[in-house]
């Protein structure tokens, strides 16, 4: 049978608690619902809430120009893909950030697997985060450049590779490659340090996925980068529109150089049909109405500081300082149970398990959003702690 690798692989993944499928669901606010069963949604990327407005929904279509209810591209943008939605979003993310060049892709996975590729060649060594996601690993396979991991936001290590290497004749670029908001710890890179880093080298460029910090950090939204001031420091500086900002696709602000080079060589850009023009009419409209949400900003910094604290009192390692908030269980099959017992009692969180996270640290994986009321956070604590409070 040919089939029958692929089916003891999965009877193996059953064995070990790690199979994965699919859940359909509905979703209504802050809550959740599966199998008939409303949930609070405490597993959604929506971390302001915006996917979860319906009338900013109905206030975008009744706004939008019929030129720009084009419900596909039908084309990469260097055919006939390109509409002018597409520039100017880019000029206003242009504006937000400080003047630089901004380029559009389809998603942040494109990002990563594209851009390493396309300015990282031989003469290139990667020098990356341990824990970055697997986007940027993949992206970093994907490249002809020599790469080495260096310890999790361990900047002395780091430090001790850039000595090391830049000198080395056999590279004329480094490349520092890291999160700001990791998406499986919470926590968060030295930016400050990384480009303290950056300035004492001729030869390194600073690489930094904003994902899980893009509208939720920053007096406007921009990410760690904007709440460090260090925006105009990062030479690639990605962000995607399909967690917080509630669309899809994604953003690099860098130079202008920069962005003509990827135009011309990106494989992922050049050879793919651009989004929709609705789809980048929605992220346009939301970029703008996301900058002036700095209460639900607090909000969320608010809980999300709540609930470390009440993980630390309880005895549980917790290494967020963000609004991802990991409750390290363990064992797979043993997070499986408690992440069950949880959903039984109204919050939906999912358990995160290996290979995504390192093998014996499976977790609940907590995405707080400025959706959930202060009563809410107290009844989850009740059930994820009960007698530690």
């Amino acid at each position: 049978m040919p089939y029958q690798h692929f089916a003891d692989q999965l009877a193996h993944l059953k064995q070990q608690g790690n199979f994965r499928q699919f859940r359909t669901s509905q979703q209504y606010g802050r809550y959740i619902e599966i199998a008939q069963q409303q949930m609070l949604n405490l597993s959604s990327n929506d971390y302001l809430g915006i996917a979860a407005d319906a009338s900013l929904v109905e206030q975008f279509l009744a706004q939008l120009p019929n030129s720009m209810k084009r419900m596909s591209a039908s084309s990469s943008r260097l055919l006939t893909g390109h509409f002018d939605i597409y520039n100017q979003l880019e000029h206003n993310l242009s504006q937000s950030f400080a003047g630089r060049a901004a380029l559009l892709f389809n998603s942040g996975y494109h990002m990563n697997i594209g851009i390493l590729p396309a300015l990282a060649d031989r003469h290139s060594l990667i020098l990356a985060d341990k824990l970055v996601h697997a986007s940027m690993i993949d992206g970093i396979r994907l490249s002809s450049a020599q790469y080495l991991r260096y310890r999790h936001n361990d900047m002395q290590h780091l430090a001790e590779l850039l000595a090391k290497y830049q000198d080395d004749a056999r590279y004329t670029r480094i490349i520092v490659v890291t999160e700001s908001i990791f998406s499986m710890d919470g926590d968060e890179a030295d930016l400050v340090a990384l480009v303290a880093l950056k300035q004492q080298y001729s030869k390194v460029m600073l690489y930094v996925d904003e994902a899980h910090a893009v509208a939720v950090r920053g007096a406007t939204g921009l990410g760690c980068a904007e709440q460090a001031g260090v925006i105009e420091q990062i030479d690639f500086l990605l962000g995607a529109f399909g967690k917080a900002l509630a669309s899809v696709g994604g953003y690099l602000i860098c130079h202008d150089i920069i962005k003509d080079y990827l135009i011309n060589h990106m494989r992922p850009l050049i050879f793919s049909t651009a989004l929709a023009p609705i789809n980048i009419a929605w992220s346009n409209f939301v970029w703008q109405h996301m900058q002036s949400l700095q209460s639900s900003r607090q909000h969320l910094a608010q809980l999300s500081d709540q609930l470390h604290q009440a993980l630390q009192q309880a005895g549980y390692p917790c290494p967020s300082t963000s609004h991802i908030v990991p409750m390290i269980i363990g064992e797979s099959h043993a997070a499986l149970t408690r992440a069950k017992q949880l959903q039984q009692a109204g919050f939906y969180l999912m358990a995160v398990r290996p290979p995504t996270v390192p093998q014996h640290s499976a977790r609940l994986r907590i995405c707080l959003n400025s959706l959930i009321r202060q009563g809410d956070l107290e009844l989850l604590l009740q059930a994820l702690l009960g007698d530690s409070l």
